[in-house]
């Protein structure tokens, strides 16, 4: 058995130690709010902090499952996310993938310009007229999905990935008759499934926690994401139609702490992208690093 250094192991200890308490402080936020959500009315206010559920009270569950609000946002985030995500990585994809080409025209032209607007952009003014003097996409859910379509660090990554792919598989391709379009659907793409999962999940998550667009672009509250439906119970302090759900379940307003109420909600707008992030986790990695470490 190899004997380990002493250097090393002190190293090991203060580094697992040190990881350890990274996790902790990552995951108690949402650990407390979810034991709040269960929480009777005497704990939910209580000093010091609280590791396990010292109650299972499910009422604010149940409102939640009477406060169509909630819904209406979900499947406005649902659709935003899906619609997004898809569009955001074909376009990304069909972007990074001439990059690779050396004999793309322009190519060193176009990898500037991308670049160029990863360090710099026009700022928030110039976005807002756009959308809503220049496109007329007010109210409209283009106007959430049309700015993310591209970023430049995505079609980086990508494009980095797309260089690890061997070239002679393509000049493979390319003897048996095939062009690029065939070539990058049917032999690129494929290959890629670990950045192409990896930056998916990075445009989800944008898109399934945004709320600022929802603010700018969106007057109908009908049209908001589940986010933007979160701020203005915590933040603006807008529940007139969460106590209406909670008066018509237990017939009183007071029946659920507002407490237990927002955690409750805050648990069922984070737990999607918790229940999906394990199952795409395993090409996270790979996707990370090839796509970082190439050209």
């Amino acid at each position: 058995m190899k004997k380990i250094k002493v250097g090393d192991l002190i190293f090991r200890i203060i580094n697992t130690c040190l990881m350890l308490f990274v996790i902790v402080i990552t995951i108690y936020p949402f650990w407390n709010q979810l034991i709040l959500s269960f929480a009777d009315r005497e704990y939910l206010y209580a000093v010091e902090a609280q590791w396990y559920p010292k109650s299972f009270n499910l009422a604010s569950y149940q409102v939640i499952l009477k406060y169509k609000d909630i819904w209406i946002g979900y499947a406005n985030t649902i659709i935003r996310t899906v619609i997004g995500t898809f569009l955001g990585l074909l376009v990304t994809a069909m972007a990074s993938y001439p990059l690779t080409k050396k004999d793309f025209p322009g190519n060193k032209v176009l990898t500037f310009l991308i670049l160029f607007t990863m360090l710099f952009s026009g700022g928030l003014i110039p976005s807002y007229l756009l959308m809503t003097q220049q496109l007329h996409l007010t109210n409209s859910i283009w106007a959430l999905i049309l700015p993310s379509l591209a970023t430049p660090y995505n079609i980086f990554i990508m494009r980095n990935f797309f260089l690890s792919v061997p070239d002679s598989l393509e000049e493979s391709a390319r003897i048996d008759g095939a062009g690029y379009f065939r070539i990058f659907w049917q032999l690129i793409v494929p290959l890629s499934k670990p950045v192409l999962v990896t930056v998916g999940l990075w445009i989800a998550v944008g898109h399934w926690q945004a709320w600022y667009d929802n603010l700018l672009y969106l007057q109908d509250p009908d049209q908001w994401g589940l986010q933007m439906i979160l701020r203005e119970i915590l933040v603006s302090n807008q529940q007139t139609n969460i106590y209406q759900a909670v008066r018509s379940t237990f017939g009183s307003a007071g029946a659920v702490d507002e407490r237990q109420l927002k955690s409750a909600i805050i648990v069922v707008s984070i737990l999607p992208m918790i229940i999906v992030y394990p199952f795409l986790q395993k090409f996270m990695h790979k996707g990370i690093i090839l796509g970082a470490v190439k050209g």
